[in-house]
């Protein structure tokens, strides 16, 4: 399991050009008792304690806190901080201590203690291998000189042209050559036959997720075996990346107990090596043969397909031509028909169009008609227009010349009328005279001759004056008369036109 170190001042080098460093196991385990449950179905919160404990341990913080045991009387947790300080100032702050949670009348007690870590020691593997009956301290890998890791994280242990999950034993000499002068080295999962030969399963994940792997180092000699577990007890491996952030795992160490880097045991593997590869090269002939056999199968599977299908596409040939003949043959009658059914719309169409000509024509040619009838309506409208204008003139000159001649008339009436006062005044004058003296009589009788004379052409003159008048007003009544008669004679010609029109307006709409 990893965790984030925020604190790497007591870390110690391991191997700077992998950048990796050993951190102390900073572990306390904590043990809650846990009260006797009287109401049934209720139960304690593991999350809830686990809260009550990172509150008492504050401000120290907990990198991680687990349940490593749970039981009806008691829970215990293993929780890691920073460093051997915080472990000391957190074990202060919840040894003896008890904590009350909601809906318990009863406190938990807690007891903590500092985690002691699993890690064997020199007496162990003394007395093993003096113990052990198959072994021979005389010979590498049946003493102790193999150290056994688990849980090292793959891509700490890759170099960089190779595969980021891929470990290397490169790399894992170089880590640990620190300690002593390493005879040999092995990491089971990078042998492809390892599983076969072991059943064992070398790929395993840890519960971050990466990649772990597990490895064997070999020292030439017992101190560099001694070195290496006195500097790994109680620690834990830490990786420090190029940004500066830490990351630390734990992993399991131990003494080789199965002779895994003995000679007898390397050549135990060899020779296991060998009879896989070559039941490997049985089995790929094997395989190709099958595979070939296979192939053969499929071909003649194929080619026997293939036959099915041409007869197959033979038939739907066959089919699909016949379908064709006859969707062939009904589209020429479709089309056919189609095209009697053109043609014969065609014929309407001409017809129509030819009777829509006729028509038109006919309706052009009664225009023209009409438009001939209304020129020559109008050309005779002209002509009356102009006939009238001249009578108009004519009436005018006429009418013009009577009133010169009732002007005349007038005149020489008023000059008669002066005439017939001047006579007047001269008779009075003349009697007057003839009163004064009666001796000129024969004088007074010319005058009076005379004067009859003159009243007489001018009783003459008035009365042919008045006779011309008549006349002209009797020829002026003629006239007019004569202009009613046109009037009406060209209101009857009109209206038997208008007639006409509309007969031939309605024969028209008729046709």
């Amino acid at each position: 399991m990893t965790s984030v170190v925020s604190d790497t001042a007591d870390a110690v080098d391991l191997c700077p050009e992998f950048s990796l460093y050993l951190k102390h196991i900073s572990r306390i385990t904590v043990s809650v008792a846990l009260p006797h449950l009287k109401t049934p179905g209720k139960s304690i919160s593991n999350w809830e304690v686990m809260e009550r404990l990172k509150a008492m341990v504050h401000p120290e913080q907990f990198s991680s806190l687990r349940i490593s045991k749970s039981s009806m009387d008691f829970l215990r947790f293993e929780g890691e901080v920073e460093n051997r300080s915080a472990v000391k100032r957190s074990l202060a702050k919840l040894e003896g201590k008890s904590i009350k949670l909601s809906g318990f009348t009863d406190v938990l007690k807690i007891r903590a203690v500092e985690h002691k870590a699993d890690f064997p020691t020199r007496h162990d593997w003394d007395s093993f291998f003096r113990d052990a009956r198959d072994m021979n301290e005389t010979v590498p890998g049946e003493r102790p000189d193999t150290i056994h890791l688990e849980g090292l994280p793959c891509k700490w242990f890759s170099v960089k042209d190779g595969a980021p999950d891929r470990p290397s034993e490169a790399a894992l000499r170089t880590v640990f050559q620190r300690f002593g002068t390493i005879r040999n080295v092995d990491i089971p999962m990078l042998d492809p036959y390892r599983e076969e030969m072991t059943g064992k399963n070398f790929n395993t994940f840890s519960f971050g997720g990466h990649l772990n792997f597990e490895g064997f180092v070999q020292f030439q000699d017992h101190t560099g075996f001694v070195r290496a577990m006195d500097s790994l007890r109680g620690m834990k491996l830490m990786f420090k990346g190029d940004d500066g952030k830490a990351v630390a795992c734990s992993i399991k160490v131990t003494f080789d107990t199965t002779k895994h880097l003995s000679d007898s045991s390397l050549k135990k593997r060899q020779q296991e090596r060998l009879k896989l590869q070559e039941l490997e090269k049985q089995r790929e002939e094997q395989k190709r043969r099958e595979k070939e056999e296979e192939e053969r199968r499929k071909q003649e599977e194929r080619k026997q397909r293939e036959q099915e299908e041409e007869e197959k596409e033979r038939r739907r040939e066959e089919k699909l031509r016949k379908r064709e003949q006859k969707l062939k043959e009904k589209e020429e009658k479709k089309t056919q028909k189609k095209l009697k059914k053109q043609q014969e719309e065609e014929q309407k169409k001409l017809q129509l169009k030819i009777s829509t000509e006729e028509r038109k024509l006919l309706l052009a040619q009664r225009n023209l008609e009409s438009i001939r009838l209304i020129a020559e309506l109008l050309s005779r409208a002209k002509r009356l227009k102009q006939q009238q204008q001249q009578e108009r003139r004519r009436l005018e000159e006429r009418r013009q010349l009577q009133e010169d001649e009732l002007r005349r008339v007038e005149a020489e009436k008023q000059r008669t009328l002066e005439l017939q006062r001047r006579e007047r005044q001269l008779r009075d004058k003349l009697l007057g005279n003839l009163l004064k003296k009666s001796t000129n009589t024969d004088d007074v009788h010319l005058d009076l001759q005379i004067c009859a004379a003159q009243n007489q052409n001018q009783r003459r003159h008035t009365s042919a004056a008045t006779k011309q008048q008549k006349r002209k007003e009797s020829e002026a009544d003629g006239g007019r008369r004569e202009r009613s008669r046109r009037r009406s004679r060209r209101r009857s010609q009109s209206s038997s036109r208008s007639r006409s029109r509309r007969r031939s307006r309605h024969r028209s709409r008729r046709y």
